[in-house]
């Protein structure tokens, strides 16, 4: 498709103009003090209002400006995952040293495995919504499932469900997580509690919320702990790819002919990640290019919300939400013993 050729180019940048709208409001909405403290980002504020438009007023939008959306959910989209690496340095994740970084090794490649099992062997879900599903909660909510639906060139209407339940059981971590601490349910120092949250807490904001929720040191370390996780999207994504290919090389034996797609953006977001490292952008320079890049992803998941039909919802059932809860009980337990396991290991 053509978006931005003389004839589309007007209807192009009127979707986008409109989807950056949305954008804008969601950003504003996650600025207030209230809405902080519930964790919520803007990139979901985002799919949350444009999934109540998608659902009421969607029909009256002009039918040209969907390129403007569809750029959205695919360019844009991309972009903004390639530049997520600015949030990441390698110093960062070497100084939680080996501890951290074997608690998100062993969380994240457990969480997505049992998420994938689980979904498709047991509950018998859609391969792209159990593995979406598995992504939000291993890796990092909902940028996680917006870069594993980028790969899988699934329906946006999945990757809708798939953050709806990051929303829901994420937002209940950042009052389970300090209440188990408080009540002496978790035998961790702040330090240790810090690695717990970081390396099982859905969302980046609900890690930070967890933590400050107990001590400073223990929302530092948990970020510290959570960006070790969102550099494993990289590799989790590349391994994903090769699985695809895998499996479609296998149904073209078979007659069948499917376009391979390889997620270029995946190897920009390492490579931004290891630019990024060595400190040649001013950190003020990197705060202006990381906000710019929230408001571009919040930008791309109003645009799947915009393209989001509740009747979807009705058709795929509550399974979605038991692999959720599944793995929300999973990160709890799996992530105690972890965290158990390196703090007295090392």
């Amino acid at each position: 498709m053509y978006y931005f050729n003389r004839e589309n180019r007007p209807h192009t940048l009127r979707g986008l103009l409109f989807v950056a709208a949305f954008a804008t409001v969601a950003t504003l909405l996650a600025r207030l003090e209230f809405v902080k403290q519930l964790g919520l980002s803007p990139l979901i504020i985002g799919i949350i209002i444009s999934m109540i438009y998608g659902n009421t007023l969607r029909q009256k939008l002009p039918h040209k400006w969907l390129m403007g959306i569809l750029y959205c959910t695919k360019h844009v989209l991309r972009a903004a995952l390639v530049f997520y690496g600015f949030r990441i340095t390698f110093q960062e994740i070497s100084a939680v040293g080996l501890p951290g970084l074997i608690e998100s090794a062993l969380m994240v490649g457990s969480t997505f495995l049992i998420g994938i099992f689980i979904g498709i062997k047991l509950l018998g879900m859609d391969k792209d919504l159990a593995m979406l599903t598995a992504a939000g909660s291993s890796i990092c909510g909902a940028a996680a499932v917006l870069a594993t639906e980028s790969v899988l060139r699934s329906e946006p209407y999945k990757s809708t469900i798939a953050v709806s339940t990051v929303v829901l059981f994420g937002t209940l971590s950042m009052f389970v997580y300090p209440l188990f601490y408080k009540s002496g349910l978790l035998d961790f120092d702040p330090g240790a509690y810090g690695i717990y949250i970081g390396g099982s807490v859905h969302e980046v904001a609900q890690v930070v919320v967890s933590g400050n929720a107990v001590s400073e040191l223990a929302a530092d370390t948990g970020m510290i702990v959570k960006m070790t996780r969102v550099m494993l999207l990289g590799p989790m994504l590349i391994l994903l790819s090769l699985f695809i290919v895998r499996r479609k090389k296998r149904s073209s034996a078979t007659g069948s002919r499917e376009k391979v797609f390889i997620p270029y953006f995946v190897f920009g977001f390492i490579g931004v990640a290891a630019f990024n490292s060595l400190k040649l952008v001013p950190a003020q320079a990197v705060d202006v290019i990381n906000a710019i890049d929230t408001f571009m992803l919040t930008m791309a998941m109003c645009a799947l919300g915009m393209e989001t039909n509740f009747e979807k919802f009705r058709t795929v059932g509550a399974r979605p939400v038991y692999l959720a809860a599944i793995l929300f009980i999973w990160l709890i337990g799996g992530g105690y013993l972890f965290t158990w396991f390196v703090s007295t290991a090392f």
